[in-house]
């Protein structure tokens, strides 16, 4: 990555004086191997950084060389990752403490990468006296120092409204449809073609996600009348649309314990489709959603790399990887280009 050096004028001095710019990566460790990713997409590998958890389980951050005047990407989604003992709340502090040690370290400007946003269906009180903790989140960022924030496919639009500094919103969307668009190209492998495709809503919360989606593929749209009686329960009782003896592509944004996916394949398998596929961009996959996602009705589930999987992940789940678009956003927002060029303009997806 080259730098550049702008002349500006020293306000005491009066006389030019030049400022070397420069970009640097460090990792968390919720994710350290898409960190790598995006650093082999710029051509910048992760910079060195102290990290570790002390035995009473405070967290420890130094960085090992000088980050004065840098840009200073911070990649930490704020989840859980077994290889590292993290977990999403101990995720969530070392980001705290690397912003604050950034901060403090005199870096020139701390982004913080957070793919997958903790918290986000938190977003709004559901019932009385519950915190609205996504906005508590973005609150702690702040008071941290941190200058800039990047998420991707955000739970709920309004968490960007949360925050007082810059966000940038990106989404998987396009590459997953890509996989399937990939998939239909070669029929001859996959005995699928285009139109064969039908998009499906797992509630209407996700309707113009899937409509976005649906016009990626030139495919049909079919929504699920979805309840939630209690947290982490779902009860589908309906298909609108027509999902006859067709390729069902149920998309969201997040797979948790995968209990409203199994029950929308198994609805959409009673309403007549031929197979029935899934597509989210952040597998959270807690409690029983291995179980869940080996019992449910689905050739395959694809997913992106915002967070690792667990191990004894089933082998119907495929991942693609993020790390293109997170090293082109990167890339634009240190070089003060557009970020939403890098989606065409379609990244607001809610």
């Amino acid at each position: 990555m080259s730098s550049f050096a702008p002349e500006i004028l020293h306000p005491n001095a009066g006389a030019p004086w030049s400022l070397n710019r420069r970009l640097m990566l460090f990792s968390g460790r919720a994710n350290p191997a898409l960190a790598g990713q995006i650093g082999a997409h710029i051509g910048l590998a992760p910079s060195r950084v102290k990290l570790k958890t002390f035995s009473s389980g405070e967290v420890y951050c130094r960085y090992e060389e000088s980050i004065r005047g840098a840009d200073v990407f911070l990649i930490q989604p704020m989840c859980r990752n077994d290889e590292t003992g993290l977990s999403a709340n101990d995720a969530l502090l070392e980001l705290m403490v690397m912003i604050d040690a950034a901060v403090g370290a005199s870096a020139h400007r701390v982004i913080a990468v957070t793919p997958w946003y903790g918290y986000s269906r938190q977003d709004k009180k559901s019932a009385p006296r519950e915190p609205i903790s996504a906005r508590m989140v973005a609150r702690m960022l702040e008071s941290a120092g941190v200058d800039r924030v990047l998420a991707m496919d955000l739970h709920a639009g309004q968490i960007q409204g949360m925050f007082q500094v810059p966000f940038d919103h990106m989404t998987a969307m396009m590459v997953l449809a890509e996989h399937f668009n990939q998939l239909a190209a070669d029929h001859t492998a996959t005995g699928v073609r285009p139109e064969d495709y039908v998009v499906v809503a797992p509630d209407a919360g996700r309707v113009k996600l899937a409509k976005k989606f649906a016009d990626l593929l030139r495919a049909d749209l079919a929504i699920l009348d979805k309840e939630r009686p209690a947290q982490q329960v779902a009860e589908i009782g309906a298909v609108i649309g027509d999902v006859q003896g067709k390729v069902a592509l149920i998309v969201d944004d997040i797979i948790d314990t995968a209990g409203t996916l199994r029950a929308a394949a198994e609805t959409v398998m009673n309403a007549g489709a031929g197979r029935v596929w899934a597509a989210a961009t952040h597998a959270v996959l807690s409690g029983n959603a291995y179980e869940n996602l080996q019992a449910a009705p689905l050739e395959e589930i694809v997913v992106t790399d915002t967070i690792p999987l667990a191990p004894g992940a089933p082998e119907k789940i495929r991942v693609v990887s993020c790390a293109g678009i997170l090293g082109d956003t990167i890339q634009r927002i240190y070089q003060c280009d557009s970020v939403s060029e890098v989606f065409g303009g379609h990244n607001q997806v809610f």
